[in-house]
């Protein structure tokens, strides 16, 4: 198996409803983005995926979400969580790249790249996940 990781960051406010505790309160975050994806079979350059079309896309998907207050953001539903964040970066990628051509969705018999997980981190010590089983 083989998997390739990029990164990508944005700065954004937001704050959390129905949590007791300071961050109900606006405040902001330098988020850190990691799309990660996986596949068994490497295409004919011998890569799983070109870098720079999975970077381009990640700094796409962030770069609407970056300088925003995210709960003015409807997708978020009034509560921008961590977990939310990398549910809608993951789902932005996919469609991004879809509409490049480029087919990441999963599948049990795929066995070429798919996008696997997208993680968020608040800080360099808390992250989110969302992943394909």
């Amino acid at each position: 198996m083989f998997e390739v990781r990029v990164t990508a960051d944005f700065a954004a406010a937001h704050f959390l409803r129905d949590y007791h505790g300071k961050c109900e309160n606006l405040h902001g975050h330098n988020y850190k983005v990691y799309a990660h994806v996986r596949g068994e079979e490497l295409n004919e350059g011998g890569m799983l995926l070109d870098f720079t079309q999975l970077k381009e896309s990640l700094r796409t998907v962030c770069k609407k979400l970056d300088h925003t207050n995210l709960n003015d953001l409807s997708v978020f539903d009034q509560n921008p969580s961590a977990e939310r964040l990398a549910m809608y970066i993951f789902n932005g990628i996919l469609e991004d790249l879809s509409s490049k051509g480029i087919d990441l969705s999963y599948s049990q018999e795929k066995k070429s790249a798919w996008l696997y997980a997208v993680d968020v981190f608040e800080t360099d010590t808390s992250r989110a996940r969302y992943k394909i089983v």
